[in-house]
């Protein structure tokens, strides 16, 4: 028997769960997880952080559009960010510091005191930074839980262990098969798998729009001395390292970004040690123990902004991917944006053209 709903959406992390939730109240929904749990890929496995500039200028629209929702929710407790730079890296640090203030985000320049004053350590290379007092952590699994809810409160199904087999599109609109055989009809294709996006994509006969994901590591460390609970998310300016605090552990990430086929990704020897060099040259602590290891999958178009729209060449296919390592953080303004193409209506300032598919020649 052929299950008929006005929407598919295919995956079930932060992205299709959020859209979902959006959609589910205005029309009948279905949401297919290939796993056997939505959000065991990326969203499951994210250091997240809400912090106006991660992603760059063409990302702090949505970033800042979502914060008002992340507070509302409860998912955001304060942690300051804090980019920072040698001697050498004093031009890197203070375009850095002048892109986002002239775009309405708040920073601040430190110099090497301000700087002592909050990384505890800290080698006497480093100095300058700007400080982003705004920044937060995001409780991840509660921003995922919630959308979850969301979306079964309005009606909508999650079918997990639903792999995606084909897709055809019809004039009526979309034909699919999963994996075991089942059989259903959309008007609207939703492709928010991730990693998975071109190959959903290919699935459905929509031509790929080169959406590649990249490994990113993070290692969980015990160090001495003892992490102190104030420490500032602490990012390079050269982009080559980020730390933060989490209950007593350091984490810790190399800014990996190591190209992969779609996978269940694993951290590699390799990238943790290089993590901990690269942290020897910031700080005078002493790693202590690697406690965990894990990675995940960031998924990047070309241009390194998501990717929000229907498509140019196939009526009803409807992209919702390519959101990096900042698709949490932009997820409530991401999702309403979204939703609001599928359902013909204009939702926020956040204007969706930069994010259009259409801006990529294939």
């Amino acid at each position: 028997m052929t299950e008929r709903f006005d929407i598919v959406v295919v995956g079930a992390g932060m992205a299709g769960a959020s859209i979902a939730a959006e959609l589910a109240p205005r029309a009948s929904v279905l949401v297919l997880e290939a796993e056997d749990r939505p959000g065991y890929h990326t969203t499951g496995r994210s250091a997240a952080f809400w912090t106006e500039s991660y992603g760059g200028p063409g990302v702090q629209p949505l970033t800042t559009a979502s914060g008002p929702a992340l507070r509302a929710l409860g998912v955001l407790a304060p942690r300051e960010a804090l980019t920072i730079g040698t001697t050498d890296q004093i031009g890197e640090v203070e375009r850095f510091a002048e892109t986002f203030a002239g775009i309405g985000v708040e920073v601040q320049r430190l110099d090497r005191a301000g700087l002592e004053a909050r990384i505890p350590g800290l080698k006497p290379a480093w100095t300058h930074g700007v400080l982003e007092p705004s920044c937060s952590d995001i409780d991840v699994a509660a921003l995922h839980q919630h959308y979850l809810a969301r979306l079964r409160e309005g009606g909508a199904q999650l079918w997990c262990r639903a792999d995606l087999a084909s897709a055809m599109r019809q004039p009526s609109g979309w034909s699919l098969t999963l994996s075991d055989g089942r059989a259903v009809t959309a008007e609207i294709l939703v492709d928010a798998a991730g990693a998975w996006a071109d190959s959903v994509a290919r699935i459905a006969g929509v031509a790929p729009l080169g959406i590649a994901p990249l490994r990113r590591t993070i290692a969980q460390l015990r160090v001495d001395p003892v992490v102190p609970a104030s420490l500032p998310l602490v990012l390079d300016v050269a982009e080559r390292f980020y730390f933060k605090p989490d209950a007593g552990r350091l984490w810790l990430s190399p800014h990996d970004e190591t190209p992969s086929v779609p996978c269940d990704a694993a951290a590699e020897e390799i990238d943790v040690a290089l993590a901990v060099e690269r942290l020897g040259g910031v700080v005078d602590w002493t790693v202590e123990h690697v406690e965990h290891r894990w990675a995940g999958l960031r998924s990047f178009a070309p241009d390194r902004l998501p990717v929000y729209g229907f498509d140019r060449e196939v009526p009803g296919f409807l992209w919702f991917a390519g959101q990096g390592g900042f698709g949490i953080q932009t997820a409530p303004a991401a999702a309403r944006l979204a939703a609001g193409l599928v359902l013909g209506e204009v939702w926020g300032d956040v204007d969706p053209q930069p994010f259009a598919p259409g801006r990529f020649e294939r």
